[in-house]
């Protein structure tokens, strides 16, 4: 994805261009787009009417293909919307409580995404659906059914210039509900699929609002503080309606012109002509080489479709009689298994249909095929920008999703120098997990270090109560990092890592430290009030007021920017940001939360916010039992197994990244960690 200001233009060129001069008022809006769905729903149904089995496979077949771009994605471009400097504003959580219905939170293979491949898996069409960004490949699925999906999942990349836009959309997919082709599919094979995971609009579950009535919400509150972003809003809706409705007339004229199987034969001919072009010279139809004829059949497929159908190779009406099945791509043919089952019986559907009495026939053309860059040329470069100055300035510049090069740079550099530090002397000192995985998993070794926790706490809970100005000092000096509570996890809102075996309970324990969607429950927002108690009133969190604030000491950023610069790479350090997890949730169960809460009760403060980190993060059903077990079924499900070379380099990794949240801090360790993050700066741009 090539990020800049190039890119950002063309998106707003598109969206303008799309979404034209209609209305502003998001009523009358929702109300064209029910109309629209209705409409369309009804005139799909009545193309189903189809005269056979067969002709009825090919709809349901193109029809769900034709949406697997979209749906395979449902919901993703929410992905980022959410950043850690926007963590406590409402209205993100009102946007990430819809986003945690999308991906199914708290669940493994959960999301809309997922109840999509397995509706094409039922229907034998997953082949190339998984990664999701595989079904780029299927050369089966028209170029425009791409350009929305696409358009989104740029947009999502650049939350913070298409905010307005990102709703504007999302309301409109949620208002149309289940897409007009799916719905022709449900009609007629209502138990392919989970009908509600794949409607943009409804609840997942009995009891659970629906979506579309969770992003209204999040609209009306997003418009209640901006009221300027109205039009904005609207624009991003009727764009997202006009496209629909482009790619639905598409892949409606699409499936009629299939119900002939003249269309499909010659669609697989111009597909598989390149590849046969270099062959075949020897044989001859109609005067003229099969090689020939497949070298012309790449731009059109019509003079050999018609050629095919009065050779000697088709027997009209009668394909089980026809050489072209029984001999050249039969068993022993020269073109045996070139073409797979769903080739064959495109190939024998066109030969049953061809009228006994004429032995030629025409096929349809193709619907031209159209993208949003067809004819584009995207620059992919982008400004450079300049390397934060310092600690401070990283902070604040960190806090946003987007990033220049320079800054992209930065953080490798940092992540890779902090780990490099923690990987010095890691065996020589004290460190928790042992250097081999323990057979039983981690579970067991984690209740060990619960009940180490609680007997050092018992051991030394009379010295727990620290002065009041110095539990003042330390609430303050942790303000830059509690206020981005979970940043390590922002990674884990990429959809199809949201969703992983090893993702899900990453992007749950995200979600808990956000507060489910309610600002009554988000962590910074807790740790806000309990710092106003103490008459501490700071400036927005994405501010650069926050990151210059003199109350901070220089040092209090080091361990935040660490935070924020791994957080971006999920995949480069993905074992380190496994091991750090279960660092951070281990950390102050059982221990350090209860001193916390000592001292603060005993100074008149609320404990509240180190009594939910000691229950949610508890070792038995808790963040630290989940950030276990993400390790465990990391390892079992990674390259190698537990017990191997490559299983014990990634275990090696998990524990640098266990160790980095508390590193150590000799000169020889520090030294180290510089040399790392020079080399960490050298190669950043392979991290891409």
């Amino acid at each position: 994805m090539p990020p800049g200001n190039m890119l950002t233009a063309e998106i707003r060129a598109e969206i303008q261009r799309l979404a034209g001069d209609g209305p502003n008022r998001l009523e009358q809006c929702q109300r064209q787009a029910v109309a629209w769905s209705a409409a369309q729903a009804d005139r799909f149904a009545a193309l189903m009417r189809a005269d056979s089995d067969e002709e009825a496979d090919v709809l349901v077949r193109r029809a769900v293909l034709g949406c697997a771009p979209l749906g395979l994605v449902s919901g993703a471009w929410l992905q980022w919307f959410s950043a850690p400097g926007n963590a406590d504003d409402p209205v993100v959580l009102r946007v990430l409580a819809v986003y945690a219905t999308d991906v199914g939170v708290g669940r493994p293979r959960a999301s809309r995404g997922s109840a999509f491949l397995a509706m094409l898996d039922r229907l034998r069409l997953a082949a190339r659906a998984a990664p999701t960004s595989t079904i780029a490949l299927e050369q089966r699925v028209a170029d425009q059914a791409f350009s929305l999906p696409a358009l989104l999942l740029a947009m999502s990349r650049h939350c913070d210039e298409f905010r307005p836009e990102i709703l504007g959309a999302d309301l409109c997919l949620r208002t149309v509900g289940l897409l007009p082709a799916l719905a022709m599919v449900a009609k007629v094979m209502p138990a392919v699929a989970d009908w509600d995971s794949l409607d943009f609009g409804a609840a997942r579950a009995a009891g659970e609002p629906a979506a579309v009535e969770l992003c209204r919400a999040a609209v009306a509150d997003f418009l209640a503080d901006r009221p300027a972003a109205a039009v904005r809003l609207a624009a991003g809706f009727r764009w997202a309606l006009a496209a629909l409705r482009d790619w639905h007339e598409a892949l409606y004229a699409e499936l009629a012109a299939a119900r002939n199987p003249a269309f499909e034969m010659a669609e697989l001919l111009r597909l598989r002509g390149s590849e046969g072009a270099i062959y075949h010279r020897k044989y001859r139809i109609a005067g003229k080489t099969l090689a020939d004829w497949l070298t012309e059949c790449r731009s059109d497929p019509l003079p050999l479709l018609n050629a095919l159908a009065g050779s000697r190779l088709v027997r009209p009406g009668h394909s089980s009689a026809s050489p072209l099945i029984t001999w050249l791509i039969g068993e022993g043919g020269p073109m045996f298994r070139i073409f797979d089952a769903a080739d064959l019986a495109v190939i024998r559907r066109w030969i049953d249909a061809l009228p006994t009495e004429q032995p030629s026939t025409s096929a349809q053309q193709l619907p031209p095929s159209s993208s949003l860059f067809d004819q584009a040329t995207v620059d992919s470069t982008v400004e450079d920008g300049s390397t934060p100055a310092d600690l401070r300035e990283a902070y604040h510049l960190l806090q946003a999703r987007a990033h220049t090069s320079a800054l992209h740079r930065y953080a490798v550099a940092y992540a890779r120098g902090w780990l490099g530090r923690a990987r010095y002397g890691m065996d020589r000192g004290d460190m928790p997990l042992p250097a081999v995985r323990p057979v039983a998993g981690l579970r067991p070794w984690l209740a060990q270090q619960h009940d180490r926790h609680a007997k050092e706490f018992e051991e030394t809970a009379e010295d727990a109560v620290s002065t009041r100005q110095e539990l003042i000092d330390s609430t303050v000096q942790l303000a830059p990092l509690t206020l981005i509570d979970g940043t390590w996890l922002q990674g884990f809102t990429d959809y199809e890592q949201a969703s992983s075996e090893f993702g899900f309970p990453l992007f749950d324990t995200y979600w808990d430290e956000l507060g489910n969607g309610e600002a009554r429950l988000n962590h910074p927002l807790i740790y806000r009030e309990l710092l106003v108690e103490m008459g501490v009133r700071l400036p927005p969190t994405a501010s650069r007021e926050f990151a210059r604030w003199p109350g901070f000491r220089e040092q209090s950023f080091a361990l935040p920017v660490y935070w924020l610069c791994i957080g971006r790479f999920p995949r480069t350090f993905l074992p380190e940001l496994l091991g750090l997890n279960l660092a951070m949730e281990l950390s102050g169960v059982g221990g350090s939360y209860r001193r916390a809460h000592i001292s603060l009760a005993a100074h008149g403060f609320s404990t509240r916010f180190v009594d939910v980190h000691n229950t949610i993060d508890n070792v038995a059903t808790g963040h630290a039992a989940w950030a276990a077990d993400a390790i465990d079924t990391y390892l079992f499900s990674g390259p190698g197994s537990p017990d191997s070379r490559a299983g014990q380099r990634e275990w090696d990794r998990i524990r640098v990244g266990y160790r980095s949240l508390n590193p150590p801090q000799g000169w020889r360790a520090k030294l180290t960690g510089r040399r790392a993050m020079r080399r960490g700066a050298s190669a950043s741009e392979a991290t891409r």
